[in-house]
């Protein structure tokens, strides 16, 4: 039994092939409608989410299985004072698989020590989402048909950003990907981050201004200002409008640049974008629930010989 922690699980082999079952699970639906019958999984979310719990449900009921689960720490005993061990143990005896969302980093690390069935970490405080990593890696990859030799631009808040930290350590593995940082000097990348990337030579800069850099992009990743990870509203405020993307932005950009954003947006890409062909960012939300198929079905072992057939 394994579990998926960390976008770093997957050796690059893996990855390859769980993108190309989710390519495959893309165009053919129908093969795959039934081959999760009588499986559940339990979603375990101890903090918001739209995008996320919703398409692990929805990867779940496509593939034919069931699911189950609570939304928010306080619709589970959690509340209560029961622990993230005794929560999976319990879980266990339920489902075949879980997806959980905690907002303490480590959390589906400790889940995993003491379940029975394979766990997914859907986000664990600011340190990784993989799904959304390799939701994202999809989506690169049906636009620009690679994954290397390219310059990605991360915008907005790359500090509390698990989703801008989880793609950095996923897209550092392939060949000539060059980063820019893109954010105002309290948001910067965790220093940790900053050392790994610094230590391994990788080619990357940090910059405050978005347009000094934007014809450089074959990627524009943007985030939000997360207000749940500030203790000082004030600060948050302060920030939040760092940085807003809207149509006279994108004059210099590439014809051939997209933009994703993990979502939610708040008001850093101005509705009129929405309308640009370089907005990637509902086919991105579209591509997750191909992904959390193939995962489901590669962490359940039920996808041996599937791109065959």
């Amino acid at each position: 039994m394994r579990h998926l922690l960390s976008p770093l699980d997957f050796s690059l082999e893996e990855v390859s092939h769980m993108l190309k079952l989710a390519q495959d699970i893309m165009r053919n639906p129908e093969k795959y409608s039934h081959v999760c019958d009588g499986k559940k999984l339990a979603t375990l979310f101890y903090e918001p989410s739209t995008r996320t719990r919703l398409s692990f449900e929805a990867a779940m009921l496509n593939l034919g299985g069931k699911t189950l689960g609570f939304q928010s720490a306080d619709s589970s005993s959690a509340s209560k004072g029961e622990s993230v061990a005794d929560t999976i143990r319990v879980v266990s005896c339920y489902a075949d698989i879980c997806a959980m969302r905690h907002p303490k980093e480590g959390a589906p690390l400790v889940a995993s020590h003491y379940s029975r069935i394979p766990v997914i970490n859907a986000g664990d405080g600011g340190h990784n989402h993989p799904t959304q990593t390799f939701t994202d890696l999809l989506t690169i990859l049906e636009l620009k048909g690679r994954l290397d030799n390219m310059t990605i631009g991360l915008c907005g808040d790359l500090k509390f950003g698990r989703t801008v930290h989880s793609l950095i350590n996923a897209m550092k593995r392939y060949p000539n990907v060059s980063f820019i940082l893109i954010s105002p000097e309290e948001l910067k990348i965790p220093q940790y981050l900053r050392d790994e990337l610094l230590s391994e030579n990788y080619n990357f800069k940090e910059v405050s201004n978005l347009d000094d850099v934007m014809g450089e992009l074959d990627i524009l990743y943007m985030t939000r200002v997360q207000k749940e990870r500030f203790f000082n509203e004030e600060e948050y405020i302060r920030l939040k409008n760092s940085f807003i993307l809207d149509c006279k932005k994108l004059e210099n950009a590439k014809k051939d640049m997209y933009i994703l954003h993990p979502l939610p947006r708040v008001n850093e890409i101005a509705v009129e974008v929405d309308d640009d062909p370089r907005a990637a960012y509902f086919k991105q939300v579209q591509n997750g629930v191909y992904v959390r198929m193939a995962l489901i079905l590669i962490l359940l072992g039920l996808d041996k010989g599937m791109l065959e057939q």
